[in-house]
């Protein structure tokens, strides 16, 4: 049998549908909104404290054409915003006046950098430096001076990475009339090409206690402010300057630190990372003894399932640029995943040295990574180097390459010294936001293969060692959809990438409709949905089947939400399952077919006590399992978060029953947002180990800081708690720009 008509078929089928329905549409937009940007006179200086008194400001137009999007798509803003813009030789300047006919509402009780700015009253903008409508730097602020910032990048939806931290000033204050910010952004701070005085820019307001949220434009449903798709012209920027380009931010630690059956141990370290932009487009940086004292510590998760979990990226030096490296995004495939450098299974590898390019040459743009690891314990040193091309083609699509090299010294496995092992791909992202005047239509493609494991390995093919795939994507209001197509070899496994499954076909459709109800004071929209998941083994043998039906998500004006599910599940086991990794309850191989039910409720996430349920209950395996999720948030004070969440999951089958519960509490107290403390707490009654990380910060100024940091691991055994390890830590950075 053919194993790859299926995937030939639609391939086909999608590429042209896309260019049949691209070819017959006819563009329809509104005219795009400008602003002209005010330049300082020379010598005119602007105090960055709150007020915007300035003799300067009382000359420049403020831009207050807001338009609502939410709760009554084009209605007219509740409040009134003013935002003035203007730039001198090294800085842009912003002064924000966000009126408020009742002040002493205005939602603001968090203090931290990088907090979820949505839960209370906020202001968002971006700059969109290269007015490409793809990438852009994001920023929000709240009432209280808050500052978050990131990176967006598009492609099948948008992707906000809020890691990305830059070096900017802001003052805020709550007023008689509402609130006011005044902003300054270092033009170091941001890449752009000092040759193009157009960059792209938009701005949002949320009024929260309204549930309201303004946009300058871009205030349509499938629209959003992280979209540089939607968003207006900022001109007449000219004359400026970046300096030397030149950023070098040296760090030193001190570690105490203790495992269990060995002497406390101290050592000191001292490290820098350089960055220099070689062009204005086109940034280098260096780290040296690379150190990740800092990061926060991974959430607890119980594995119920045959397949490895995936963790998020935490660590600064391989955050900037994730929007380039993003591959396929919402196609499940991971060519390069940042954590299989220098981690092993969670414990951390020394890294001697990292070196990365980003930027863009034109219409290019190119992320290339270089990193060696040190020899830890039994793991040898290592050396990864990746590499990411994404041209972009018409108004917003992309065709991208993908290239990763894993080199191990005194590799295991050859005979050789160096074992080598390298993964190719590409991707293909054909999107616009005017199918049919004014929707969103999306495909994607891609193929990614890699080398044998070793050259002893010739009975595999190309095929063998490959994913391929397929995406269309209608995300729009108030019908939404999807259909993916998959395949997997059964020797896939990229050495720099992250994979949980091999050896199979997935076609995954998905149907939903949401309305919204702009007349009602209780409903703000209703989500129902349809999706049906078939994946089969590479003969067409049906190994899973998920039909999951949602016949109410609900989301009130109150921000409270509700949703219902009912799944059913059918599952081949090819091989007996170990489910709790220890031998003692053992899933036979045999079919399985069971349904579940899914309900969760939770509160308006912006109230001083915030909760969450969730309750599933159905077949699992031989029998049946109920899981129990709760979740709760004090906020006492401002500044003060307390968060917890408690998960108890009942497993009761024919081979054996079991609970598990994990427990994590998080206090967050943020004194002002330049100093901050935070405590987490996890345990599982699985591994029975206690985990603690307490974390101490003190920005100085911005982009200079001070870390202490506490972490502890023990166990329970026989009724006491057993010491597994302890580390005490102490980083300084400084930056300097040049």
């Amino acid at each position: 049998m053919n194993r790859r008509p299926i995937f030939s078929i639609l391939i086909f089928f999608s590429i042209n549908f896309y260019f049949t329905v691209l070819s017959a549409q006819i563009t329809s937009q509104n005219e795009e909104k400008t602003i002209a940007i005010s330049s300082i006179p020379e010598g005119t200086k602007i105090d960055i404290d709150g007020k915007i008194d300035e003799t300067f400001w009382a000359s420049v137009e403020p831009v207050s054409d807001f338009v609502m999007r939410v709760p009554v798509v084009g209605n007219a803003p509740t409040e009134r915003t003013e935002v003035k813009i203007a730039f001198d030789k090294e800085n842009i300047y912003m002064a924000v006046t966000l009126y408020d006919s009742n002040p002493s509402g205005i939602k603001a009780f968090q203090k931290s950098i990088d907090a979820d700015i949505d839960l209370e009253d906020s202001f968002t903008w971006f700059f969109d430096t290269y007015y490409d409508k793809r990438n852009a730097y994001i920023f929000g602020i709240t009432p209280l001076g808050v500052k978050s910032d990131g990176l967006v990048s598009t492609g099948q939806g948008s992707s906000v990475n809020l890691d990305w931290d830059g070096i900017w000033d802001l003052s805020t204050k709550i007023t008689s009339e509402g609130w006011v910010a005044e902003i300054r952004i270092p033009l170091r701070t941001l890449n752009f090409n000092p040759n193009n005085d157009t960059w792209g820019i938009n701005f949002r307001r949320v009024i929260r206690r309204k549930n309201e949220e303004v946009y300058w434009t871009g205030y349509k449903l499938n629209q959003d402010i992280d979209r540089p798709q939607d968003g207006g012209k900022l001109i007449g920027i000219s004359d400026v300057s970046q300096g030397l380009g030149l950023e070098a931010v040296p760090y030193s630690t001190v570690r105490n630190s203790k495992v269990a059956g060995q002497n406390s141990d101290t050592d000191a370290a001292v490290g820098i990372d350089v960055n220099y932009n070689v062009t204005s487009n086109i940034k280098a940086s260096l780290t040296l003894n690379t150190n990740f004292a800092e990061t926060e510590v991974d959430d607890r998760q119980i594995n119920l399932t045959r397949f490895p979990l995936r963790f998020p990226e935490k660590r600064d030096f391989f955050l900037e640029g994730a929007g380039i490296y993003s591959f396929a995004p919402r196609s499940g495939i991971d060519p390069y995943f940042s954590r299989r450098i220098g981690l092993n299974a969670g414990i951390q590898i020394p890294i001697n040295y990292g070196m990365r390019v980003l930027g863009r040459v034109g219409n290019l743009d190119m992320a290339i990574l270089n990193v060696g690891t040190k020899r830890e314990g039994d793991l040898e040193a290592e050396n990864f180097t990746v590499a990411r091309l994404k041209q972009n083609i018409g108004a917003e699509s992309t065709i991208g390459l993908v290239y990763t090299r894993r080199s191990t010294s005194n590799g295991e496995d050859l005979t050789d010294p160096l074992q080598t092992r390298h993964t190719y791909g590409a991707d293909l992202q054909l999107n616009t936001s005017t199918f049919l005047t004014n929707k969103i239509l999306q495909f994607q493609a891609f193929f990614v293969f890699h080398n044998p494991d070793s050259p002893l390995d010739t009975e595999s093919s190309v095929l063998d060692r490959s994913s391929r795939g397929i995406r269309i994507n209608f995300p729009n209001r108030p019908w939404f959809g999807h259909c993916s197509y998959r395949e997997f070899g059964t020797g896939y496994d990229p050495a720099v990438g992250f994979n949980r499954r091999n050896g199979f076909k997935r076609v995954d459709p998905l149907i939903g409709y949401r309305p919204n109800f702009p007349k009602s004071d209780v409903i703000r929209d209703i989500t129902m949905s349809v999706r049906y998941e078939n994946l089969w083994d590479l003969d067409y043998s049906l190994l899973t089947q998920n039909l999951r039906l949602q016949p109410l998500g609900l989301q009130f004006e109150s921000g409270e939400q509700l949703r219902i599910s009912f799944n059913r599940n059918y599952e081949r086991l090819q091989a007996d399952f170990d489910i709790l990794r220890d031998g003692s309850i053992i899933i036979p191989m045999a079919d399985y077919s069971n349904w579940r039910f899914d309900f969760t409720a939770s509160t308006a996430p912006f109230r001083n006590i915030v909760g969450q349920v969730e309750y599933t209950n159905g077949g699992f395996w031989s029998g049946n399992r109920e899981i129990i999720e709760l979740g709760l948030i004090l906020r006492l004070i401002p500044g003060l978060n307390i968060g917890s969440s408690y998960v108890r999951t009942n497993v009761d089958l024919e081979e054996g029953m079991f609970s598990t519960n994990l427990l994590r509490c998080q206090v967050d107290y943020d004194i002002s947002p330049e100093v901050s403390v935070s405590s987490t707490i996890q345990y599982d009654d699985l591994s029975k180990v206690w985990g603690m990380n307490h974390r101490f910060r003190w920005i100085i100024i911005p982009g200079s800081d001070l870390f202490l940091v506490y972490n502890q691991n023990w166990f329970r055994e026989a009724g006491e708690y057993q010491l597994i390890d302890r580390s005490n830590i102490i980083k300084a950075n400084y930056t300097h720009r040049f």
